[in-house]
């Protein structure tokens, strides 16, 4: 891969912040491979594209031969990182973190390539730690440290429970860098605090600390809040191509230049052009729209899939064509009448009742054209039933 810039000025184009930048030149300056680290806990079983914007920084990197190493919180995961969170995570079990990172390296594959990407696991080293260890590593830190959090501090100002486990949250991922000795750390900008604990604890143990580099955080379909895998509100690097098109679909018009800027790289000069075709309507905003969704469906999962992907969004919402809705069979399965709810997990449409809920209450289900208003609805499932589900998601029982 040639690079025309600097490398300093291309790695930071598209970041938040790099902290101390000083210390990437010197870093850099030593014209050897460094030791890239990315983690994710396996809270769900898809990374999504908010993993994307991250992942794609981790790639330029790996091209410029640098070492890049995945780190799997399978560990950290048992206790859920606070970060944003208004409450305490409910504990997962170790059958449904195995499950869910099972997945992980076939989907970085998707971005980073596989065959020079180290996948590495933090249980390796944290669930080694014996008490001596952990008074050790705790002694580190500081308790006035640890809640100067926003999230915790807004926590306690509004009186509501912090577990005392997820005080060490920013400690066993600071860790994870001691382990690694990592020289740069990735993250979201919600990860700064947890990034920087890192640089504190590696300055303790001895080691040269990383530098950390802050990447913007990507709005869920709801264009609020970031997408999040608890939240409901992400597209998953392994769902079909055909699904991820229609949520793309969903997003609003101005959400889409976000995702213009954020996974396709578009420059804002170039975004900028696009908006003014749309004012001056020599672009309508739907077309805006399909070709940014063919773009993302492209790079994240291949070129047959996009065309194919919005030939099925065309047939099924423009011609209104439900021959090419996505046949799913489960009767036989499912005894009927069946719980609205358990019909719209097997059909993958959500995989959580509170996100039914959701669905639900704001009139977003529809079964042969009626609204679902009723959580509690029991359905009978018929051959040839059409379940649409939120604005770009049909099903039909085969």
């Amino acid at each position: 891969m040639t690079i025309k810039k600097d490398p300093f000025e291309f790695l930071k184009q598209g970041t938040i912040q790099v902290t101390p930048e000083e210390d990437f030149k010197k870093k850099l300056a030593k014209n050897k491979p460094l030791k890239i680290k990315l983690g994710a806990d396996p809270t769900a079983p898809d990374l999504h594209l908010g993993h994307a914007v991250v992942l794609n920084k981790m790639r330029q990197f790996q091209d410029l031969g640098h070492t890049v190493i995945f780190l799997i919180g399978d560990f950290t995961a048992r206790i859920g990182d606070p970060s944003g969170r208004s409450k305490t995570r409910p504990p997962m079990t170790e059958e449904e973190i195995k499950t869910n990172a099972h997945t992980y390296f076939e989907q970085v594959g998707k971005i980073l390539d596989p065959t020079k990407t180290i996948i590495r696991y933090n249980s390796e080293w944290l669930g080694a730690l014996n008490l001596v260890d952990m008074i050790k590593l705790a002694g580190q830190v500081t308790l006035a440290r640890i809640i100067e959090r926003e999230d915790f501090q807004l926590r306690l100002q509004e009186n509501v429970a912090i577990g005392f486990h997820e005080l060490f949250y920013p400690i066993f991922q600071g860790y994870d860098s001691v382990a690694l000795e990592a020289d740069v750390e990735l993250g979201g900008t919600d990860q700064t605090f947890n990034l920087l604990m890192g640089r504190h604890l590696q300055e303790q143990y001895g080691q040269e600390p990383q530098v950390i580099m802050t990447l913007p955080l990507l709005e869920g379909l709801d264009g609020v809040k970031k997408m999040s895998k608890s939240l409901g509100n992400y597209i998953g690097l392994w769902e079909p191509a055909n699904q991820a098109f229609g949520k793309l679909m969903s997003i609003s018009d101005t959400l889409m230049w976000r995702y213009y800027l954020l996974l396709l790289d578009k420059t804002e000069q170039e975004i900028e052009h696009m908006r003014e075709e749309v004012w001056h309507e020599q672009l309508h905003p739907m077309n805006a729209k399909k070709q940014m969704a063919h773009g993302i469906i492209t790079r994240y999962w291949g070129h047959a899939e996009a065309d194919e992907a919005q030939k099925n969004f065309e047939s099924l919402f423009q011609k209104q064509d439900y021959s090419q809705a996505q046949e799913v069979q489960i009767i036989g399965k499912l005894e009927s009448p069946v719980w609205i709810v358990t019909l719209l997990k097997e059909l993958g449409a959500i995989t959580t009742s509170s996100e039914a809920k959701r669905l639900i209450e704001s009139k977003a289900v529809h079964i042969d054209g009626q609204t679902i208003t009723d959580f509690k609805a029991e359905v009978t499932c018929a051959e040839g039933m059409i379940i649409k589900v939120g604005k770009h998601r049909i099903y039909k029982i085969s």
